[in-house]
């Protein structure tokens, strides 16, 4: 984990899983990968394992609660917390963490959001008391506050990462489904153009349509209250980023272009981390004149 962190949409990261393997083209030139190599060059304990073994770290779990500041928190920069690798209890674990510091705003990215949603249907705040006293135990006499209600935790956004159209379709739905404070997108790295008011999934053997920008679901609408507006649940804040690396994958402007212009349709908060511009890869730069750097109100 680090009190800082290098990424534009984040203040800190927080790594209580590492390691994880493949399960799409946008995992080709993994980030992660890469840093964990550099990790294990210095020496630190947490990165020797090979980075395809999913590893939970009981020592970790409670970092965030010894940071006093509000912060943004990137949960499992290094992993994936819905790994098939990751056991249920410890998932448990850390969103009862999660829960015991609403000073903070968690952001949880996942490429696997079909186990996110199982695993989280049908849950209430109190499913979380008995794994809070396995991670941080109270003075005698003392409890934790019972927050029944507080479902889906308030400080909690969650997201998923695409590259593409098909791993969109697959995976958007799967978030919609999940309920949380907001839903969230990671266009990185960004392969094709996307069409986000067009979202194609199946369901019982039928093919539905999702506007994920604006909450219409022609079928199938997931039926739990939102915390981010009125209508059904959709996509609340943007992030687009074109790969990184020495053999990075071209990401067409257009492409950004695109998004940019559905999340201003839709007043959708946007942000561009990173593009190509004449063969450098450049951190926030400017489309069409300025710097789109937008977040959520939950995030500010």
């Amino acid at each position: 984990m680090a009190a800082t962190t290098g990424i534009e949409w984040t203040d800190a990261t927080w790594n209580p899983v590492t390691g994880c393997t493949k399960v799409s083209p946008g995992c080709k030139s993994c980030y992660a990968k890469v840093m964990h190599k550099r990790l294990t060059a210095m020496g630190l304990p947490k990165y020797q394992q090979p980075f395809s073994v999913v590893t939970t770290h009981e020592d970790a779990l409670t970092v965030p609660l010894h940071w006093r500041k509000p912060r943004r928190i990137f949960v499992n920069s290094m992993s994936d917390l819905f790994h098939v690798d990751v056991p249920d209890e410890f998932i448990a674990r850390v969103f009862a963490v999660m829960a015991l510091c609403p000073q903070h705003t968690f952001q949880l990215l996942t490429k696997r959001p079909e186990r996110m949603a199982r695993y989280c249907a049908g849950r209430s705040g109190c499913w979380l008391f008995p794994h809070m006293d396995r991670v941080f135990k109270l003075p005698t006499g003392r409890t934790f506050p019972r927050y029944p209600d507080r479902w889906p935790l308030p400080n909690v956004i969650l997201g998923v990462s695409v590259e593409d159209q098909q791993r969109a379709d697959e995976r958007i739905p799967h978030l919609l489904a999940t309920p949380a404070a907001l839903h969230f997108l990671s266009a990185e790295p960004l392969l094709g153009e996307l069409d986000l008011t067009n979202i194609r999934y199946c369901r019982d053997g039928r093919e539905h349509c999702l506007d994920a920008l604006r909450g219409e679901w022609a079928t199938g609408r997931p039926n739990y209250p939102t915390l981010s507006g009125d209508g059904g649940p959709r996509l609340g804040w943007i992030v687009v980023g074109a790969e990184s690396g020495p053999k990075r994958r071209p990401t067409d402007i257009a492409w950004i272009r695109s998004l940019r212009d559905q999340a201003v349709s839709a007043g959708i908060p946007f942000m561009l981390k990173q593009m190509d511009v004449g063969g450098k890869l450049v951190k926030m730069p400017l489309l069409d004149g300025r710097t789109w750097d937008e977040v959520p109100e939950v995030m500010r």
